[in-house]
């Protein structure tokens, strides 16, 4: 089939007069494919699908870029700002109280850090407003948590509220197990709140915080995963408190029959951004968020067709907020939350050269589905696995369900752009997700 003739076009970056504050960025669109295309006398390769994209150095200040194609001529004039001069910066330091102080935690689903920095792998738990906190110091934005007698975690000041007083320590008065069809239930019955930490491994521990007569004021229950789950992996835990009880439940594992694997299976599929959130914008000028939803709707058809009850966080051009996604997917009951996405870059990196489908995962227990998805997708697809990778993404902070973040293609690459867009090749992927959860259901 013949190529179909584009008339230039650009769709980053989005204007034709810009400040990019970066040393070099990228052109990313459409044009004809019988004309040649330069970029200041430089020829630019163009995709068969008629898109393109080409990285350029950017000096200081201004910077005047002519792209011809045939008769057609577009001017950007980019604009790199001077640096600014900064002095030392000073890291800052730790300020160690001379008395414990009381706080509780004001916003729901704070984090609560190993490390007093606002980013990477370093969550001990997600708290709930109202929980109730010993500080002993504070280093820049964030308080320090005392965590039983040898532990410490790090709070935003943002998410606490100094109180005038309070208790240090709460008492443990027992705890009730229930064991249901889907769930190990543990209901521990304290006198308050306190912070707490659940830890994946062999043992998955329960860790209550601050708890009078126990040992470094830490209580802590062992819960043999191997031997309860009958050799079979966690695929899902939650914790949480309902007034001063904390409820702590494990996901039973699946028990897939090869005949009918994705039987009693839930799995809710997120097609990321809409409404409002577009996404990045391929090189033929289609939205992100449009093509998640193509490749969604065909995945939950596909998921459907071999038994599995499907939720899709989102049918249309919707708007809706990260956390809404997960609370979704929660309310569902979903034993596997799939987020779908396509790829980006930032300005100093080279389209061309970046290209490939990636998988995040936050939480240990959902590496191995990752494993099997990439597997399928690079056998079925061809894609170039660019990796399974651990990454603090929000959607995927979800323990109740095994959570991954599929960025299927970059859409600003040409090849990968003309894949997304191929409605074959979003049927295959579909399938070959499809068939990686399969595969993991069946053999892991």
């Amino acid at each position: 089939m013949a190529p179909s003739a584009f008339a230039l076009n650009i769709v980053y970056p989005k204007t034709q007069t810009v400040t990019i504050n970066s040393p070099s960025t990228f052109f990313v669109g459409s044009s004809d494919t019988k004309k040649p295309l330069s970029i200041n006398g430089q020829n630019v390769s163009v995709h068969p699908s008629g898109g393109f994209a080409q990285s350029v150095p950017l000096n200081i200040g201004k910077n005047t870029f002519t792209i011809k194609s045939g008769k057609d001529t577009l001017i950007y004039n980019i604009t790199r700002p001077q640096p600014t001069p900064v002095g030392k910066w000073t890291p800052p330091q730790l300020k160690e109280y001379d008395d414990m102080k009381y706080a509780t935690v004001s916003v729901d689903n704070s984090p609560l850090r190993s490390t007093p920095v606002d980013s990477g792998i370093n969550r001990i738990a997600h708290l709930q407003k109202g929980i109730p906190l010993v500080i002993d110091g504070e280093k820049g934005g964030f308080y320090r948590v005392i965590l039983g007698a040898v532990k410490e975690g790090w709070i935003a000041k943002s998410n606490v509220k100094i109180e005038e007083n309070g208790s240090s320590l709460a008492e443990l008065k027992g705890y009730d197990y229930l064991d249901t069809d889907e769930f190990f239930i543990f209901v521990f019955h304290l006198n308050r709140q306190t912070p707490w930490e659940l830890v994946e491994g062999e043992p998955f521990l329960i860790k209550l915080y601050n708890v009078e007569n126990q040992p470094n004021n830490t209580y802590t229950m062992d819960f043999p995963v191997h031997e309860a789950l009958g050799g079979k992996k966690l695929i899902g835990y939650s914790g949480n408190f309902s007034g001063t009880d904390f409820i702590v439940k494990i996901r039973k594992p699946i028990l897939a029959d090869k005949s009918k694997p994705f039987k009693g299976i839930k799995i809710t599929i997120d097609p990321g951004h809409g409404g409002s959130e577009n996404g990045a914008i391929g090189c033929l000028g289609d939205l992100e968020k449009n093509l998640n939803l193509s490749f969604a709707t065909l995945l939950e058809q596909e998921l459907k067709s071999r038994g599995a009850e499907v939720s899709m966080t989102r049918k249309d051009d919707t708007d809706i907020s990260l956390n809404d996604r997960v609370e979704f997917a929660n309310n569902e009951n979903s034993t596997i939350f799939i987020s779908l996405h396509g790829n980006a870059l930032p300005d100093n990196q080279d389209p061309i050269k970046n290209f490939g489908t990636e998988i995040y995962y936050y939480y240990n227990q959902s590496k191995p589905l990752a494993d099997w998805i990439m597997n399928a997708m690079v056998n079925e697809l061809g894609v170039n696995n660019r990796g399974v990778r651990q990454q603090s993404f929000a959607v995927i902070r979800n323990t109740n369900a095994l959570s991954l973040l599929i960025e299927i293609g970059y859409v600003i690459n040409p090849s990968d752009n003309a894949k997304l867009v191929n409605k074959d090749f979003q049927k295959k992927t579909a399938k070959a997700i499809a068939d990686g959860i399969e595969n993991y259901l069946i053999k892991y």
